[in-house]
């Protein structure tokens, strides 16, 4: 676009008899056009300002951003304090823990320096991380983040096993096969978050070995298992925590709220024993669930490369995870066994350490033993 005096100069030059009058209507229809210019640019600059400011703020599921939210920032400090996290030095180093699951995402800007020493496919056997459903890249990220999103043990060696597929169901037959690639292959602790995701249904029962008796035989080879209790509480509970949490000396995670009360979506714990399905009552320190960790609102990375909000028990158990790989990073001797023994004196330092509710006496079949307090778990560890 020529500038108004560019025409002024070419007008004189080439056909100096044209009145003036035409000089002045060009240069006015020039500047006209400039202004619309102008006026075009600074509404993008502004909507573009706007949408950048909307992506720092928004902590909607799914919308990618450069931050997480505030509320979910805001979250991870509530639950920190809840379960007496800040301050604690320790991180998870010399801890190996494998997480079954959908996956990993490991181009996560917050996880991107996390050690990730080995991966098995047990759905499409590929050879490099992925998750293509982003169940299992959340869960990861409560255990090892280390950006916007704090882990509980961020220093940890994590194995990942991907068992469930990208709508989020799994063979249970895939689910053992997966728990027991991990203890071969020198896990100290399995994470199983499989019965506690919002629409997740984990299993397709087969006839062959299952998820529950692999846990239980993970445990008498001296491996932690942590498992979820499920979502299924209140009206639609079906009497009992979910399978592999329902095994004796794994250890069963329910939920809470921010506020520590009990999170209704928590599946409620049967202890009292029946004829069918055959099962004796339980007793201390295995009633189930043993303890509540943070289960509702909780701060997670997702698939996406961005950050969301989540509820269930799946977040609980991985909570909890960190917790005990605290423990062992404190104490490990605790890894040495190869046999249940040591998850046994973990149970009842959990049973000792953790806060009951209000007015609690005993276990709660909602509520467990209490709520996860790691600092308390880490002195009772100590003597």
């Amino acid at each position: 676009m020529q500038s108004p005096e560019e025409s002024n100069e070419e007008y004189a030059f080439e056909v100096q008899d044209i009145p003036i009058t035409a000089t002045t209507d060009a240069t006015e229809a020039n500047l006209a056009s400039v202004q619309k210019f102008v006026a075009v640019g600074v509404s993008i600059l502004m909507l573009c300002s706007m949408i950048y400011i909307g992506t720092l703020l928004f902590s909607g599921d799914g919308f990618v951003t450069y931050r997480p939210g505030d509320q979910a920032l805001e979250s991870q400090d509530v639950y920190s304090d809840l379960i007496d996290f800040d301050g604690i030095k320790l991180n998870g180093n010399g801890v190996t823990v494998c997480i079954v699951d959908s996956g990993i995402m490991p181009e996560h800007p917050d996880i991107d320096t996390a050690d990730i020493v080995m991966w098995k496919d047990f759905v499409e056997d590929r050879a490099s991380p992925y998750d293509d459903h982003g169940h299992g890249t959340s869960m990861a990220g409560i255990l090892i983040a280390d950006g916007w999103m704090k882990g509980i043990a961020p220093k940890v060696d994590l194995m990942v096993a991907k068992a469930l597929s990208d709508d989020g169901y799994g063979d249970d037959g895939d689910v053992a096969e997966a728990i027991d690639w991990c203890v071969t292959n020198g896990a100290d602790i399995i994470s199983l978050s499989l019965g506690g995701a919002p629409d997740v249904l984990p299993f397709n029962i087969g006839s062959g070995r299952g998820s529950d008796e692999a846990a239980a035989d993970a445990i008498d080879q001296g491996v932690f298992v942590i498992a979820a209790a499920g979502n299924d509480g209140g009206d639609e509970d079906d009497g009992d925590v979910s399978s592999p949490c329902s095994e004796r000396l794994v250890i069963c995670v329910g939920g809470v709220k921010q506020n520590g009360e009990h999170w209704s979506g928590s599946s409620t714990g049967d202890n009292n024993g029946r004829a069918f399905p055959f099962m004796l009552p339980r007793s201390d320190p295995n009633q189930k669930p043993e303890l509540v960790a943070p289960a509702q609102k909780v701060p997670v990375i997702n698939y996406e490369g961005s950050w969301s909000l989540v509820d269930g028990t799946s977040a609980a158990t991985v909570y909890v995870t960190g917790a005990i790989a605290l423990l062992l990073q404190d104490n490990p001797s605790l890894g040495d066994s190869s046999s249940s023994t040591n998850s046994e004196q973990v149970k009842e330092w959990i049973q000792q350490s953790v806060q009951p509710e209000e007015g609690q006496n005993g276990h709660d079949d909602d509520y467990g033993y209490g709520l996860l307090k790691i600092q308390a778990l880490l002195d009772q560890a100590n003597g």
